[in-house]
């Protein structure tokens, strides 16, 4: 599957039946609840002849869309610029125009009438993998990997969106309620583990239909992590004691590992709860990546 996205007939006509109860959900319908910015907003192009949508980006955006061509992957079309007036402030913009996508993951799962069954949550997240493995192939983090980035297709197919996070290393990137505990411990030093993370909450999301862990500060994020995934401490995750943050921030003790028996409730296949234990593992370096999630048994 990877380098092209495997397309089922039966995923793209059941999708479009899923998206006809929530015809209001097109893209960013629900991302205040994130509290991320304004995703991309639709508009009409004839000159290709194609729906489209445009946003502000940043540099590393641009410099980004311009090299990934994959068709799990948002597709830059053109960059367009508007010439400094009086009317703005005396300051030109720049726009990138995309493909327009219906839908975002997180609108979907807000409809309280969108229900995805085993078999349309296998392919979105193979799908959403398959973007993954592409970018990290290429030596590129998409650094803010949440279920209002997932964009989706009235045909079906995933796209991966808003590469947009600035390009100086800190820790605060990834929104909040995705963010791995290695970013919340302070630690800029990170790869490829941070958007698997970001791809197992989301994954658990596809059953639950709200962020599993919903913290209001980065103390109170790290805390939840612990409930779920177990204690944070140098016996499961070593060297994690040389993290910025670790003397700082109150570690709960003595919690045990939950992530299935949390999970159970709603995850009723042994193999989803299985890959989804194994994007969650603290320890970046025991992570499961893109490439062996694909070839899990869950597919």
């Amino acid at each position: 599957m990877r380098g092209t996205a495997k397309k089922w007939s039966g995923w793209v006509k059941a999708l479009q039946e899923t998206c006809r109860c929530a015809p209001q959900m097109e893209t960013g319908g629900s991302q205040k609840r994130s509290g991320a910015p304004a995703p991309p907003w639709p508009s009409s192009a004839t000159r290709w002849n194609v729906s489209t949508a445009t946003r502000s980006p940043t540099l590393r955006e641009i410099k980004i869309l311009q090299l990934l061509k994959h068709e799990n992957i948002v597709n830059l079309i053109e960059i367009c610029r508007t010439k400094a007036s009086p009317y703005n402030c005396c300051k030109g913009s720049i726009y990138l125009v995309f493909d327009f996508c219906e839908h975002d993951l997180v609108g979907l799962l807000s409809n309280a009438h969108v229900k995805f069954t085993l078999s349309e949550i296998k392919e979105v997240m193979q799908l959403l993998l398959n973007g993954l493995y592409y970018i990290h192939r290429n030596k590129i983090l998409h650094r803010d990997m949440k279920a209002a980035n997932v964009l989706i297709t009235r045909d079906g197919v995933l796209k991966l969106a808003n590469f947009g996070q600035p390009n100086r290393y800190t820790s605060r990137v990834v929104t909040l309620w995705y963010r791995p505990p290695k970013l919340l411990l302070g630690e800029r030093d990170y790869g490829p583990p941070i958007d698997v993370w970001g791809a197992g909450c989301i994954m658990a999301e596809l059953w639950t239909q709200s962020p599993i862990m919903q913290g209001n500060t980065e103390q109170h994020q790290l805390t939840l992590i612990s409930q779920l995934c177990r204690c944070i401490t140098p016996e499961v995750w070593p060297s994690m004691d040389k993290y910025k943050l670790y003397e700082k921030v109150d570690l709960p003790k003595g919690q045990k590992h939950k992530v299935k028996e949390r999970l159970k409730v709603y995850v009723k296949d042994p193999y989803a709860l299985d890959l989804i234990d194994k994007l969650l593992v603290l320890d970046p370096a025991q992570r499961i990546d893109s490439d062996d999630a694909l070839n899990h048994d869950f597919f």
